[in-house]
């Protein structure tokens, strides 16, 4: 079986193959944020570098979220179209449990963290080795999930684009406990996206293109301030 996933969820667009047996292809670019421009030329590249087509491909695996609201959508829509078009299925892999599959062997608690934005972050718990879920994906703010690590025994490793911009504060708060991937690591990868949707192509755990809905966690920016204007509104009314 050949699944193809793609991440575009952060700040590298990224896109694999992989087989029974190998990976076969995978393309990152972690430049400048133009998902839109680059994802389905750096698919096209790939195929025809792995000798494949899109209907040599059994499942379209994509990072479904959480992260950036447009680049969530710009991947959903492309794995969507492809899927579509190959009359295949799809695999809505978390954009955190893909990030904590690239330090899987890690020998105690990985921690992928992405920035939310307003001090928060998108994150999950997982144990390394297994990869056994700890919590569920979720937005907390960095000081609660800090609290929550310190009760913790074990050493931490972090994952994620939020990573640079927390790790003083982790640093304070973790002290030597607190392990930070490395660069190739604590990246975004579509391989980790492809591996994790071909074991849910294994177990059935998969969807039609019309069913693959993004994961947000959370409203857009857009539309907070659009039910902060309404609650205002409503205020400002019933105070008449």
């Amino acid at each position: 079986m050949n699944v193809l996933g793609i991440d575009t969820c952060c700040m590298a667009a990224t896109a694999a193959v992989i087989t029974d047996d190998r990976l076969a292809a995978q393309v990152v670019q972690n430049n400048k944020k133009t998902h839109s421009q680059k994802i389905m030329p750096m698919i096209d590249f790939m195929l025809r570098e792995a000798e494949m087509t899109v209907g040599d491909i059994d499942c379209f695996a994509a990072a479904a979220g959480p992260g950036s609201f447009t680049g969530v959508r710009i991947g959903i829509a492309t794995i969507k179209a492809l899927a579509h078009a190959a009359g295949k299925p799809c695999a809505a892999v978390s954009t955190l449990h893909a990030l904590a599959y690239n330090v899987a062997d890690f020998g105690g608690i990985i921690c992928p963290i992405l920035d939310a934005r307003r001090g928060q972050v998108y994150n999950a718990l997982f144990k390394g080795g297994s990869l056994e879920r700890i919590t569920d994906d979720r937005a907390l703010s960095a000081e609660e999930l800090c609290d929550e690590l310190e009760q913790m025994d074990e050493s931490v490793i972090f994952v994620g684009d939020g990573l640079p911009v927390f790790a003083e504060m982790i640093n304070k708060r973790l002290g030597r406990r607190a392990v930070f991937a490395r660069r190739s690591q604590r990246m975004n990868l579509a391989a980790s996206v492809a591996e994790i949707g071909y074991d849910m192509l294994l177990l059935g755990d998969v969807c039609g293109y019309s069913e693959l809905k993004p994961r947000y966690l959370r409203l857009s920016q857009a539309e907070r301030e659009k039910a902060e204007r309404q609650n205002s509104k409503e205020g400002g009314e019933n105070a008449k």
